[in-house]
């Protein structure tokens, strides 16, 4: 899934190309990259689809010459997870029906990939063998207030793997009191937004769960490989409601389980998830670019990849990042404010 636009990441992500576009790490591949090379064994290039805006079907093209250029699907409009899932699963279905998929966000971060691969791996055994749908849940390491949480019930693995649990309740981004409640249980885990099932059970929740949004895919099987998919999905789309995965199916369906996983995983959704993410100096500092140099400085993240010279003095939690001309210098405590600074959407 490739299509938000990552505004809380001004300047560095724009709705022109937004996050998952961009060398957030200054490790020379974008996180779209990132995504489709941990893949790297589980699934080949020809299996891999991307899901994005028709605005961002160049910069797909273009960091992502190993997919074929079929596997692209564009969505003319934002209609959040639950359309985008609906959609490329009927297109798959129209291809393989016995298809097992993993769906994930293409703008995350995972440092232990050979972890990472075994967790999915299992999951896919498991989900192909039942009509389960597994979510991936992270082991907390901290009070998070900005993701949403999975109750486990840790009681009841199972009978096919160990590791694999059934949930108990999805939980809404918690205030900081319910988020410390939360990681002092150990049933309580992140929710990671990947998605692990048969694409046949997938189409069928969808049928029960979200019949309006499934009808519009559904009804567009003759349609999907020729010419006119793309006219026929620009017509349709917008119509669907604007609801995610979660709302839709995920919270309504009954044969839910989540493997609790544990990858260095996070969602890189503000520049202070980036900051605790990053390798950082003596003093707190993550420093991303060549020609920086700080002094009297701590705690801040500081992201200048396109500047001969950077110096930085005296800050303290502060982020300072510069990209294309724009520069932005704000309290991290007060991040949540950018887009309100920005005018981004």
């Amino acid at each position: 899934m490739a299509g938000g636009v990552g505004s809380r990441f001004w300047p560095m992500s724009t709705t022109e190309r937004p996050k998952q576009f961009i060398d957030v790490l200054g490790v020379g591949r974008t996180l779209i990259q990132l995504t489709c090379d941990r893949f790297a064994g589980i699934v080949p290039p020809e299996n891999i689809w991307i899901v994005t805006n028709k605005n961002y079907a160049d910069i797909v093209r273009e960091q992502l010459p190993e997919v074929p250029e079929g596997n692209i699907l564009l969505e003319p409009c934002r209609r959040n997870t639950a359309p985008c899932i609906a959609y490329v699963s009927w297109k798959i279905k129209s291809l393989d029906k016995n298809a097992n998929v993993v769906v994930a966000p293409s703008d995350h971060v995972v440092l232990n990939t050979q972890e990472f691969q075994r967790v999915i791996k299992q999951c896919m055994q498991f989900t192909a063998e039942t009509d389960a749908i597994v979510t991936l849940g992270m082991k907390p390491t901290r009070p998070e207030t900005g993701y949403g949480y999975i109750q486990a019930d840790l009681s009841f693995s199972s009978s096919r793997n160990k590791e694999i649990f059934r949930v108990d309740a999805f939980k809404e981004k918690p205030d900081l009191e319910t988020a410390q409640k939360y990681i002092k249980s150990a049933s309580y885990f992140w929710n990671a937004g990947i998605f692990i099932w048969r694409v046949e059970t997938i189409v069928n929740a969808l049928r029960v769960y979200a019949p309006a949004i499934n009808g519009i895919f559904e009804d567009l099987l003759a349609v999907y490989g020729s010419e006119k998919e793309q006219e026929e999905i620009d017509r349709v789309f917008p119509e669907c409601e604007s609801i995610s995965i979660d709302y839709a199916i995920m919270e309504k369906a009954e044969e839910i389980f989540v493997c609790p996983a544990d990858f260095g995983w996070s969602d890189l959704g503000t520049w202070g998830s980036l900051l605790q993410q990053t390798k950082k100096d003596l003093y707190g500092n993550s420093i991303i670019g060549d020609g920086i140099s700080v002094f009297d400085t701590k705690n801040c993240i500081i992201h200048a990849t396109e500047e001969k010279k950077v110096v930085v003095q005296g800050l303290d939690g502060y982020i300072v990042a510069e990209n294309d001309g724009s520069l932005l210098i704000c309290k991290l405590a007060d991040e949540q404010l950018i887009k309100q600074y920005t005018g981004q959407n």
